[in-house]
């Protein structure tokens, strides 16, 4: 399992309890994180195969892994959980992630340094074999870069307003959405406009 799904080693430990599970119902596991505070969170990340997940989807799973993980127990602290959509500006945690979503902007983060550096924010360009290709600004120039998929420590979507106007199209088309009041959304795009 790819460590962008379950990064540390609980994460995946608990990856491997709820994954089955999550597929045998029809849905691919995105993310998982344990998130540390007072009380811990489960966060799980959850959606169809051909992408997007419902409310009443997200309870059913949520029931799911919850009788799975009351009888595997792998958890000594109190916990709450949590199982969701990976959003508009979602994670990229699959290699099939960044094919998807060519053409789109994101933000890579590699765990060493490639080139000099470890970020990389730019336009999708798909896959190539294990590589992921970004467009990026280069001195005003673009230059495609090839990073393997192994290097990633963090990868998603930027939010910019072709990609919510997409999504916001993609979920009208499959008659989730009947109306568009969505004009006062703030991206990346609108907030850097009104700097200037």
């Amino acid at each position: 399992m790819s460590d962008l799904i379950a990064k540390a080693a609980i994460d995946r430990k608990l990856a491997e309890i709820v994954g089955p599970v999550i597929e045998d119902m029809g849905f691919e596991l995105v993310r998982l994180r344990l998130m540390g505070g007072n009380t811990h969170t489960l966060q799980i990340m959850a959606e169809r195969p051909s992408g997007g997940i419902e409310v009443d989807e997200c309870a059913a799973i949520s029931n799911a892994v919850s009788a799975v993980l009351d009888v595997e127990d792998p958890l000594v602290d109190s916990y709450v959980l949590e199982v969701g959509s990976p959003g508009i500006d979602r994670p990229l945690t699959r290699l099939k992630d960044f094919d998807t979503y060519e053409g789109y902007e994101a933000k890579l983060e590699t765990s060493e340094l490639i080139g000099g550096r470890k970020r990389f924010k730019g336009v999708l360009a798909g896959v190539e074999g294990d590589d992921v290709l970004i467009n990026i600004d280069d001195q005003g120039e673009t230059v495609t870069v090839g990073l393997q998929f192994d290097w990633l420590a963090e990868a998603k979507l930027v939010l910019t307003d072709d990609l919510i106007k997409e999504m916001l199209k993609a979920r009208k088309d499959a008659g989730v959405l009947n109306e568009d009041k969505f004009d006062d959304i703030e991206t990346d795009e609108s907030a850097d406009e009104s700097e200037e």
